[in-house]
């Protein structure tokens, strides 16, 4: 079994055009960790989900990446490791796909089958990742036809058809009402409960569920403090990384006030 961490970054800078996105970070975050990358918009969240996801790529000869331990991998074997859920998916994905075909096309990374592959055993995983993401009763949809909450189920279901070890999801109730944000926060409690590691990149403090041990804030593409919840989630770095001076109500980070002279959150 691969004891190497889930992923190391060291000394890792990203460039997006003429913009240092994130500048020479160090992070580590081993498999089965539970842990949310916090910071508000324009921190480097998506560019760190685009660096694992290889959209993007460190700068040349500046720092190393690895996942399990390893700087190259086949994309099927990731799969297995990392399930990723991006929200840019739910637009790609052809309207008129069906549910059960948008979650076995993820098996080969596509946003739709073009050739049959609805066998048996590829059904049973598709109905499978559904049960496990709440959305049985979406099988027979058409993803055109979805909710963004429900849509937000089926990305999560093709992510878990390849039975990964940890989940990692970018600001996965962005859109959502505040019942269908709730319900897809306990899915992802239910999930971490089964076995599943969660890897939340958010600048939503609610969702930074009770499962998650860890929070790393991000803020200007560096990382401006991590540890365990209870020690990071304060007020004072809370006001620190959005630049605004906040103060939580009560013992946990899930509920906020923003002073009246203050800018509102980014």
């Amino acid at each position: 079994m691969n004891s190497a961490p889930l992923l190391e970054l060291r000394n890792v800078s990203v460039l997006r055009g003429d913009r240092v996105a994130l500048d020479r970070v160090n992070l580590t975050i081993e498999a089965g960790e539970n842990v949310a990358i916090l910071g508000p918009n324009g921190c480097g969240k998506s560019t760190l989900v685009k660096l694992i996801d290889r959209e993007l790529y460190p700068k040349a000869r500046q720092g190393s990446m690895r996942i399990l331990g390893r700087e190259r991998w086949d994309v099927s074997e990731l799969r297995s490791a990392l399930g990723i859920v991006t929200n840019d998916l739910q637009a790609a994905i052809p309207p008129e796909t069906s549910v059960t075909d948008a979650v076995i096309a993820g098996f080969n990374g596509k946003l739709a089958l073009y050739y049959d592959e609805s066998n048996e055993h590829n059904l049973a995983l598709a109905y499978e990742a559904l049960a496990a993401a709440d959305a049985s009763h979406l099988a027979d949809r058409v993803c055109g036809s979805l909710s963004s909450g429900e849509g937000r189920r089926v990305l999560i279901a093709r992510a878990l058809a390849h039975k990964p070890s940890t989940l990692l999801l970018d600001e996965p109730t962005t859109s959502l009402d505040i019942v269908s944000a709730h319900s897809l926060l306990r899915m992802l409690s239910r999930l971490r409960a089964a076995g599943t590691g969660l890897v939340l990149v958010t600048h939503h403090l609610e969702e930074i569920v009770p499962e998650i041990d860890r929070v790393v804030m991000l803020r200007g593409g560096r990382i401006l403090c991590d540890g365990p919840r209870m020690d990071v989630m304060t007020s004072e770095n809370l006001s620190e990384l959005f630049e605004t001076p906040i103060n939580l109500r009560g013992n946990g980070p899930y509920s906020a006030t923003v002073e009246d002279r203050a800018v509102a959150l980014r």
